[in-house]
């Protein structure tokens, strides 16, 4: 692809973006239906989704940011849950949406049918992530669904490349294919655990922040090479580095984790905005390979497999969630209770995205009714992400889950933070008695009252708010700490600018400014 092209791409899609935080509509739809739309206007050029890019070079990333974001005891906390859906359900998925499309479509063959299940089997990683960022759900089906999104696609890509090298006459049977899927997962499983530990130690030991977060930007494409390199889950890998990483971050220096943050959020943007706006660009390609199918024919496909698709993930969510728990007492005195609500929602954010279009792209072109594959995921895609999408949050509101109990994770908060400020009380008063650490009262002081400062930011969230504005005490205060900060900051800029002080001098001053800003205002979650 030219730059020119490429880089349109990327700019319309941050813009799209960019207006989806305006509205209500979540974004992934907003995008798809942009590029769909702009896939008819005449002069854009067709952007073909390449395999070999989405694959190796934007799926690691993607991977490694949800994976360093999510939490690894609550991970594993939902083993079991996790498990059935990234494992069991696609597999199921595979072989019930191939069943489908080989008794629907007249021609296509059963092994065939599977390479379709296998492509559309797994719900996409980025789409259920940032709906279920936007709509707030409960903490344990957010925990499964991103977990879920997580490890599906290993499983698979695995069930893929088996159902292909059945088709392609490789003789790949029934233990050939558990044999696969066993290297795939335990290798993949592997590599990322020899991985893990070194490349930890690598970034702690690494007093640069530049050169660290130049590893943080290497680490999912080592990562996922390495574990594809000796033919196991590059999926697994990244994951599997990913959670450690995440789950020792706080080892690492803190100028590396801000820098880190910020880097990581900014190219996970850009590549969401722009898979999802590639997906409704791939509208031209698919197209242009169903000449061989009549339109009422290829739509009653399509909305087979798509219903397929749907019904097959509500059989086996609910199985899944409550046969376990009435075979094993352990389970349901481990696990809380739940109600019929939690499975109805997980099992309709079944959307699907990129990596199955992706996949499908990548079927050796031997393999009979190749473009029919693409047109129904294609399809499937397209109708979980819009009608799924759009009736998800409905859906939600319905149903009247109950929300995160802010008051009480706030007050978690507080008295973590007045455990931690005891602590360093302590510790001050230890190292002031130490004559080695002797300081003018002042700055002492100083100490003191950004300690008292912290420890009492959060209890205030918990106070009554300004009548006027609706703010808290602590609102206010961030609020007009910025507003002398901003003041400060004109002073630097008009002394610059009357050459009293240099542009190096500002720029550490504003630096110094803005880590401060950074330190009075508390960053807003999305």
């Amino acid at each position: 692809m030219e730059v020119l092209p490429l880089v349109a791409l990327v700019a319309a899609s941050a813009a799209v973006a960019g207006l989806a935080r305006r509205t209500r509509v979540p974004a992934p739809l907003l995008l798809v239906a942009a590029g769909l739309a702009a896939s008819y206007v005449p002069g854009v050029p067709p952007y073909g989704l390449d395999p070999h890019v989405v694959l190796p070079l934007v799926l690691p990333p993607l991977l490694y940011t949800a994976a360093v974001d999510s939490s690894y005891l609550d991970l594993r906390a939902n083993v079991r849950p996790v498990a059935l859906l990234s494992v069991g359900y696609v597999l199921f998925a595979t072989l019930a949406v191939g069943y489908v499309a080989y008794l629907v479509v007249p021609g296509l063959s059963l092994q065939v049918a599977l390479v379709l299940g296998a492509v559309i089997a797994p719900p996409d990683a980025v789409a259920a992530t940032a709906i279920a960022r936007r709509l707030g759900l409960p903490p344990r089906i957010t925990t499964i669904l991103q977990g879920e999104s997580l490890v599906n696609d290993a499983t698979a890509i695995t069930a893929y490349k088996v159902a292909v090298a059945a088709v392609v006459g490789e003789g790949v049977g029934w233990a050939g294919g558990a044999a696969e899927f066993l290297l795939a997962s335990v290798g993949g499983v592997g590599v990322g655990l020899l991985l893990m530990v070194p490349i930890h130690h690598l970034r702690t030991r690494l007093r640069e922040p530049l050169l660290q977060n130049t590893l943080s930007l290497l680490i999912p494409f080592v990562a996922y090479a390495a574990a594809e390199r000796v033919h196991a889950s590059g999926v697994l890998a990244v994951v599997v580095v990913a959670l450690y990483l995440g789950h020792r971050s706080w080892q690492v220096d803190f100028a590396t984790r801000l820098q880190e943050g910020a880097v990581w959020r900014m190219i996970a943007f850009v590549l969401e905005s722009t898979v999802f706006a590639l997906i409704g660009l791939q509208l031209p390609v698919v197209m242009a390979g169903l000449d061989e199918y009549e339109g009422a024919q290829a739509a009653w496909y399509a909305l087979a497999v798509f219903l397929a698709v749907v019904v097959a993930r509500l059989v086996w969510v609910f199985p899944a969630t409550f046969v376990p728990r009435a075979l094993s007492a352990r389970i349901r005195a481990r696990e809380p209770d739940t109600t019929w609500k939690a499975p109805v929602v997980v099992g309709w954010a079944g959307m699907r995205g990129v990596v199955s279009l992706a996949v499908a792209f990548s079927i050796p072109m031997q393999v009979p009714h190749r473009n029919l594959v693409h047109f129904l995921t294609f399809t499937t895609v397209i109708g979980t992400l819009v009608v799924q999408g759009l009736t998800l949050p409905p859906l939600i509101r319905a149903l009247r889950l109950p929300p995160r109990d802010v008051r009480a994770e706030t007050l978690a908060e507080a008295q973590a933070q007045s455990e931690a400020s005891r602590a360093a009380e302590d510790r001050l008063a230890e190292l002031l008695a130490d004559p080695a650490n002797a300081l003018p009262p002042p700055l002492a002081d100083r100490l003191r009252t950004v300690l008292e400062r912290r420890r009492n930011a959060v209890w205030e969230r918990l106070g009554e708010v300004n009548p006027q504005t609706g703010e808290s005490a602590d609102d206010i205060y961030r609020r007009l700490a910025r507003e002398m900060i901003e003041a400060e900051r004109e002073v630097f800029v008009s002394l610059r600018d009357r050459r009293k002080i240099d542009d190096e001098m500002l720029r550490a001053l504003l630096r110094r400014l803005d880590l401060e800003e950074a330190a009075a205002y508390r960053e807003e979650a999305g």
